[in-house]
């Protein structure tokens, strides 16, 4: 009877994958795993309730209208909504009871309750076998795990990491009671807008209907991850209650020496790590560790800057004293919005190795203004810097390692001009990273110089841009590693300062342009998968020259050809502040 019940009440089961052998080598050729087929009526049944759920208050402001409310009409209404329950009652019965007679739910379901009872490495393995509802997976990883408090930077408390909150907008007004007043309609309005329409606009992954829409995709992403690459799915409970849906591949067995480097991916507003830029490290031969936003597919909460802090740090923690890897072997790789929480980790732990950015922005409020109306320019930036402020280049300008930033010339998202190499989205002429690395250098005269070049629309134009204003390569490299000697590599530097325009103009251009490394592009200046034309060039050397050259050679050639596939029609250009 215990273990009817327990079949009545268990979870959905979607896959079962084959017998897997951690040592064998990732296969090339996919099979098909076990499938579980619920029965077409539960997907509809859930839709339905999707659907009734977010139609409801216009269901019962109708239903008022109409007088439908009454006291003498709700009670034959409570009657059908009985009789509604006994029948999904019956229904869940014979649900369970189709489980019980299932041979291998009922395995699945012993195995469970057993890894709830003892999580003994063998019944965490027998229990990776199968997909089912997260919601029932155990949690493999709690924040507050002593080991993982070790050596923490203050460590989080139950209400959530540290953030950087922005100033007040009239600086010097006195906060009395009056005031407050005042300001509370505002802020109840600019509260109500977040987390209604702002918060689904700006991660439309987490609203249900879309998650539902993809779940085949989803479900085939994970059986490809943990098959093929050998993945392993864990779960992380975050400081703020959080569950934290993850995959980790590990390579650090493999004869590939950037196996043992980690890359930690953030994904997109709808991206999730099943089928997102977690394939780009995979394909270079790192190790990798994806994880979804709050509210995305298996992960518990809303995507809310702070709750989104929140899971970044469990993820790094996790990677740090569960997974074994140290801060200087790990990289993080971000897609469009994920670049908030790659540059907050960038911020809190300054000694990982590097921060990739793609196709991401430097701050949320423009891109806000710009597909909302002009009366509501107030509502918005109010509404974006108290709920939604996603302030990557104020975080990123704390971090002293290499970075690399991938830009699209011809983005039309994480841009507000008519020129896509302007705006919010990452540019030397925008970004406040090169500017507040180099002050000397990129001032009026050397972003002048760097804007003729990036306006260029031919390697040949480049070259002559190049050329134009004489770089001499072995003065300019001689000027930075002296002024490395003399004062340090930490940022940002002065040099520059006691130099003529002409001087200052060459290091502008010396500094996207020496360590310029596209093979693919070589020939024709153009990718090879697409033949569109790309630009690359990042801004570093030094210190880290050699350990960033290494993983800018190995990503630059899978990236740029992944980010087609993402951004049809788009070129791109890819740059990079220093490292020290």
């Amino acid at each position: 009877m215990a273990k009817l019940l327990s079949c009545v009440l268990g979870p959905r089961l979607y896959k079962i994958y084959r017998e897997r052998d951690s040592e064998r080598a990732p296969s090339s050729v996919p099979e098909t795993p076990t499938s579980v087929t619920n029965p077409p009526s539960s997907s509809w049944a859930s839709a339905f309730w999707s659907i009734s759920y977010y139609s409801s208050p216009f269901a019962f402001f109708y239903l008022y209208r109409k007088g439908y409310l009454s006291l003498s009409k709700v009670v034959p209404f409570s009657h059908y909504a009985g009789t509604l329950l006994l029948l999904l009652a019956g229904v869940a019965c014979l649900r369970g009871i189709g489980r019980w007679t299932n041979p291998q739910y009922r395995q699945f379901i012993s195995i469970l309750e057993a890894t709830h009872r003892n999580q003994s490495a063998e019944n965490k393995r027998q229990l990776a076998n199968y997909n089912f509802d997260f919601r029932s997976w155990p949690i493999d990883f709690h924040w507050e795990e002593p080991s993982s408090r070790k050596e923490s930077r203050g460590g989080p408390s139950r209400r959530g990491v540290a953030l950087l909150r922005p100033e007040p907008l009239h600086r010097g007004t006195a906060d009395t009671f009056l005031n407050r007043v005042k300001k509370l309609p505002c802020q109840i309005t600019s509260y109500l807008v977040a987390h209604t329409l702002g918060r689904r606009m700006l991660y439309p992954g987490s609203v249900y209907l879309l998650q539902k829409a993809l779940m085949p995709v989803l479900l085939q992403g994970q059986a490809r991850l943990v098959e093929e690459c050998n993945g392993r799915r864990a779960k992380l409970l975050a400081c703020d209650g959080n569950e934290i849906d993850t995959m980790f591949v590990d390579r650090r067995g493999t004869a590939e020496p950037q196996g043992q480097k980690l890359v930690i991916c953030c994904e997109g507003n709808a991206g999730f790590y099943e089928v997102g830029c977690i394939s780009t490290p995979l394909d270079a031969g790192y190790s990798v560790l994806g994880w979804n936003h709050p509210g995305f597919a298996g992960s518990t909460g809303v995507p809310f800057p702070q709750n989104e802090a929140n899971a970044m740090d469990v993820v790094v923690q996790f990677a740090i004293y569960r997974l074994g890897f140290q801060p200087q072997d790990i990289v993080i790789y971000a897609w469009s919005i994920g670049g908030f929480t790659a540059t907050w980790a960038a911020m809190c732990y300054p000694d990982i190795s590097a921060v990739v950015l793609d196709a991401s922005f430097d701050d949320l409020v423009p891109l806000a203004l710009k597909v909302m109306p002009d009366s509501w320019k107030a509502l918005v930036t109010r509404t974006v810097r108290q709920h939604l402020n996603l302030n990557n280049a104020e975080q990123l300008c704390r971090y002293q390692g290499p970075v690399l930033l991938i830009r699209r010339t011809k983005d039309e998202i994480i841009t507000t001009t008519q020129d896509p190499r302007e705006g919010p989205g990452w540019s030397p002429t925008s970004c406040p990273a090169p500017l507040r690395r180099y002050p000397r250098v990129m001032a009026e005269e050397g972003l002048r110089v760097v804007r003729q070049w990036l306006e260029a629309s031919s390697q040949l134009e480049e070259a002559s841009v190049y050329s134009r204003w004489e770089v001499e390569e072995d003065w300019c490299l001689s000027v930075l590693r002296s002024y490395q000697a003399e004062h340090g590599p930490d940022f940002p530097w002065s040099v520059g300062e006691d130099m003529k325009a002409e001087g200052r103009q060459q290091l502008a251009l010396f500094l996207p342009l020496t360590c310029q490394y596209n093979p693919g592009l070589a020939a024709k200046g153009s990718d090879a998968s697409c033949g569109r034309p790309c630009r690359s060039w990042r801004l570093g050397l030094l210190g880290h020259r050699s350990t960033v050259q290494g993983l800018y050679k190995m990503f630059l050639i899978v990236v740029v050809t992944a980010s087609m596939v993402f951004s049809s029609g788009s070129d791109i250009m890819v740059t990079a502040a220093a490292g020290r």
